[in-house]
This record gives C-alpha cells, structure tokens and sequence, in this order.
C-alpha cells in the first residue's frame, strides 16, 4: 500500500485560548484573529495537491477547515474522532479554578496520568490516544498515495505526535502545538512518521502555544 501523506492542523485561536480556558468539546468559535490564521494556513496550501479535508465537528475546527477548503477547492468532510479530549468538568473552567475546586484531580491532571479520566465523562490520555490512532488510521488508509488534511484540536495533535513518535502518553512535552501551525506527517502500513512540526512561516509566528493543557 501506498503511503498517504498528512498535513494536520490545529484550529485557529479562540477567546477561550488566550484566557487559558478548558474547551474540550465544548463548541467555541474562533475569535478574530483565529478567522486570520485559518485565511493564511488556506492560502498557504492552496497550491498543494489535497485529495481530501477532514475535520473535528466543532465549530473552532470546521471553520478553520472551511478556509482551508475553500482555498484548495474540495469540501471538508466532518468526523467527530477529531474531536478534541473530553474534559468532563473541568471544561469551561482555568486552571487556577480547577486547582481550587478539585485540588487533587488537578495534580493528576499536571501529572499526565495515563489512565486518570477527568470527572464526569472525561477521556483519559490512554483513550484519547486509542481514538486518534484509530480515527487517523482510518481515513489514511482510505487515501493511499494522496495528500489529505486533517483539521483538529491541541490535545489530538499531541496525541498523533506521540503516537508517530513512539513517545508514551506521560512524557514530557518538547513540542509546541499552535493555533494554525501546519504539522506534515506520513502515513503507512507500518504507522505513522513525522515529517515536518509546527511551521508558523505564514503566520509570522503569530500563534498561541496550547500551554500544556
């Protein structure tokens, strides 16, 4: 099978990011200036062959793909395993609130617990992990030989990094994950490889990083 190449993107910047607030899959939009980075990431691929754009359902995500689509000429198709992680009863809160609220969740939570799920319906990093391979998996295999672009969220990014990686769920992050950065990995039978990470060229570096959350 031929490999498929994967540029995957993280949505634009919301209010909710510069306040350092929980959105999980909460649907937010993007402010402003995350309409801008979703017109420049556009307009940086429009001359590149995409087969396909696939994209969270959340209106953060969908709305960055749209640009991106419009720009390539190819509809985007929605899939809710981009989703970004379920945070439970922590989203729409910061983390100063949660550290307040549930002192002791909080420090699983900043300890990357692998298997620790954020109360009342939250993921654990193990799940999210399974979702995002999985979903991945699934779309890249329908596009062997093209070049598609996914349109996600921080900790999906960060999941499909680890997973390319080979990096476990619970190590520290040295990798930045921004708003509208362009991410090139490659596709195969034998998994997933990383090509190229966080270009912010056609942003001039105007991005906000997902500080860890």
């Amino acid at each position: 099978m031929e490999a498929t190449r994967i540029i995957a993107v993280r949505h634009g910047e919301t209010t909710w990011n510069v306040d350092a607030r929980i959105q999980g899959q909460l649907d937010i939009a993007l402010n402003d200036r995350g309409h801008w980075q979703a017109q420049r990431v556009g307009r940086a691929l429009a001359e590149e062959p995409i087969a396909a754009v696939y994209s969270s359902d959340l209106r953060r995500a969908w709305h960055t793909a749209e640009a991106i689509g419009r720009a390539a000429g190819v509809a985007v198709m929605p899939d809710p395993g981009l989703r970004e992680r379920h945070f439970g009863l922590f989203e729409g809160k910061t983390f100063p609130e949660i550290e307040a609220a549930w002192p002791e969740h909080a420090k699983l939570w900043r300890r990357r617990v692998p298997d620790w799920s954020p109360p009342e319906g939250g993921e654990s990093l193990l799940v999210l992990r399974e979702r995002v391979q999985s979903t991945v998996g699934r779309i890249a295999a329908r596009h062997a030989g093209e070049q598609i672009v996914l349109v996600a969220h921080g900790g999906v990014l960060d999941a499909l990094y680890r997973v390319a990686t080979g990096q476990a769920v619970d190590s520290p992050r040295t990798w930045e994950l921004l708003n509208g950065a362009i991410n090139r990995l490659l596709w195969s039978a034998g998994g997933l490889s990383v090509v190229g990470w966080s270009d912010t060229l056609h942003l001039e570096h105007d991005a906000i990083d997902e500080n860890k959350l």
